[in-house]
């Protein structure tokens, strides 16, 4: 059984993210794009449009040392335009480290991402990592 298209979309963002291909993201996330990031953390919140989302991704990075990843479990597609992910991340920052389940609700119109809802597992765990 062939993957979706809407999923492959979502697969390759995570591939892009895992190698931190900037670019190759930016043509998959449409302009005007939203990630709403749970929590109480300074990450926290709503990012819009792409060059805060690209920036929200790059920080990531930067506020771990480089060791934020996120290992992809699952996709699910339901063919009108959403694709619900399953992910494991792991990073280490200033002596804790984090290991959490979470995943994202994407919206996709036409061949682009335009939101994404995060949801995490633990959402205490996530403030504690990031504040």
């Amino acid at each position: 059984m062939a993957e979706h298209p809407h999923a492959a979309l979502v697969r390759r963002g995570y591939d892009a993210f895992s190698r931190a291909d900037m670019e190759m993201l930016s043509t998959l996330i449409a302009k005007d794009a939203t990630h709403h990031v749970p929590g109480g953390h300074p990450l926290a919140g709503d990012h819009k449009g792409i060059e805060a989302v690209l920036g929200y991704y790059q920080q990531l990075g930067a506020r771990s040392a480089g060791s934020f990843r996120v290992e992809l479990q699952h996709l699910f597609a339901d063919g009108r335009g959403h694709v619900m992910s399953v992910h494991r991340a792991t990073a280490a920052r200033e002596g804790r480290t984090l290991e959490a389940m979470g995943g994202i609700m994407f919206r996709i119109v036409g061949d682009k991402i335009t939101d994404l809802d995060e949801c995490l597992e633990d959402l205490d765990a996530a403030d504690a990592f990031w504040a």
